[in-house]
């Protein structure tokens, strides 16, 4: 895929971006996502099409609202750019391919999960469950185009095992693993799985690394103890992210060292 599509597939990331950031905001306090339309939380003065353009605006009006001055978040444009960044990447890495609008699906909800695991540690179900259905059918519809049902399989043996794994971690340990998290691991078995056995490997231990890595630096930094809670799903999301960006090189480089 040429670096123009690519980049078309980072302006499309931009202006699902911009809708993340409202259901991000809205989903937690259980408002509507569609009513009303975008507004000021500060004076509820409605945000003007010209103000709603991805990054720009906000660059534009300096952060801060046309009407009252009250200051908005640098979080929407970084939330923006991130879902811009891996649409990009995704299409960099798969190509013209049949999975890719699965894909794209994915970075969607995963950065809406991992902003709200991370503000209100949890994952809902509204976004988590739907997304079985949603992946599932835009993978099933790449597998019949592409007559590779084998994908398919490895992609639902890969959920299943994912789900079981995080179940039983769960089931030993329910202080340190949440059930969302256990949902959130069937999802991205799901993904990881259609991917190749080598990426739900890297995807599941980077998990587990990078979490690790946060409670580290929770600890280092005397934000919290070994029993401070700090949510998972971010760094689920993150390590599912290196495996479907770089779990070829990752593997090769592992079997290296191995002499393999």
């Amino acid at each position: 895929m040429t670096v123009a599509v690519a980049a078309a597939c980072g302006l499309l990331g931009l202006a699902i971006g911009s809708f993340l950031n409202v259901v991000i905001w809205r989903l937690p306090r259980g408002e509507s996502l569609v009513r009303p339309p975008s507004h000021c939380p500060a004076c509820d003065a409605p945000v003007r099409p010209r103000d709603n353009v991805p990054v720009l605006s906000w660059l534009l009006l300096g952060g801060r609202c046309r009407d009252c001055h009250a200051r908005i978040s640098a979080r929407y444009p970084l939330i923006e750019l991130l879902t811009a960044v891996v649409c990009a990447a995704f299409a960099l890495r798969l190509g013209a391919s049949w999975a890719l609008p699965a894909f794209f699906y994915l970075a969607a909800v995963g950065v809406a999960l991992a902003c709200i695991d991370w503000d209100t540690r949890r994952l809902p179900n509204a976004l988590t469950l739907p997304s079985y259905a949603v992946g599932g059918a835009l993978l099933t519809g790449a597998a019949a185009a592409t007559n590779h049902w084998s994908m398919l399989l490895r992609a639902a043996i890969g959920m299943v095992a994912l789900f079981g794994l995080y179940f039983l971690l769960a089931f030993i340990y329910p202080a340190g693993m949440g059930f969302g998290d256990v949902k959130l691991a069937g999802l991205l078995g799901l993904y990881l799985g259609w991917l190749g056995w080598g990426a739900w490997c890297v995807g599941v231990f980077a998990g587990f690394l990078l979490g690790g890595i946060g409670g580290g630096i929770v600890i280092a930094t005397h934000r919290g103890g070994r029993k401070t809670a700090i949510p998972f799903g971010p760094f689920m999301l993150a390590g599912a992210l290196l495996a479907i960006l770089a779990a070829g090189p990752i593997v090769s480089a592992y079997l290296s060292l191995l002499g393999v």
